[in-house]
């Protein structure tokens, strides 16, 4: 018999996992929409009282920061799973930015930088998460398998590009974006046909947006 698999929540426990599911999802959709809406409207569309919503997250900063948090973890996690392919560079690379683009965090980004104040923990995260990313790109670099003149930070505003292509069908939203990133993925498989104008983003550049 096995012994380490989780105990069932209760029945007050599975109700607020619901709930906190529910207020996530309302969340994302409310706010990618439109940043400035009240947390009313994030209950009203999660199906939950103002007090349920409230006994979860005790301000909009507090769930904008959560949404955000979420998101990074999608990302790490796409990383992370593309530095363990050592077989191919750009097979591992082509399934990161798939798996980012699908997971759709960059709208996360597009919305709600500098509409909030991040949390240190936020900040650990990204911090990370760009330690991750550099690391994974010089790899696919280092196996000549991109364009030499890119550098990691360059794939945050390929990303938010992605992002902006918005219809309201979300089978056509995902095929179309899948549509673009084959576009980009070509652009970006060196060598190079020319030289790009101008200077490089930076990371400070890409991170100074989350400003309050």
């Amino acid at each position: 018999m096995r012994t380490d698999e989780p105990a069932p929540l209760s029945g007050r426990r599975a109700q607020a996992a619901r709930n906190d599911g529910l207020i996530l999802d309302a969340a994302r959709a409310v706010f990618v929409a439109d940043p400035s809406a009240s947390i009313a409207a994030v209950a009203e569309r999660a199906g939950v009282g103002m007090s349920a919503l409230y006994r979860r997250f005790g301000s909009k900063q507090e769930l904008l920061a959560q949404l955000s948090a979420d998101g990074l973890e999608q990302y790490i996690a796409a990383v992370e799973a593309a530095l363990a392919d050592d077989e191919d560079p750009w097979r591992a690379f082509v399934g990161f930015m798939q798996a980012v683009t699908e997971a759709d965090t960059h709208s996360l980004t597009q919305r709600l930088a500098g509409t909030f104040t991040p949390t240190e923990a936020l900040n650990a995260d990204a911090e990370r998460s760009h330690e991750l990313l550099v690391r994974l790109f010089e790899r696919v670099q280092a196996a000549g398998a991109i364009r030499p003149d890119l550098v990691a930070d360059d794939l945050a505003f390929l990303f938010e590009q992605l992002a902006a292509v918005r219809v309201r069908d979300p089978q056509r939203r995902r095929e179309l974006r899948l549509r673009y990133l084959a576009l980009q993925l070509e652009a970006l498989h060196g060598p190079a046909a020319g030289t790009l104008p101008g200077p490089a983003p930076t990371w400070g550049e890409v991170a100074e947006r989350w400003d309050a």
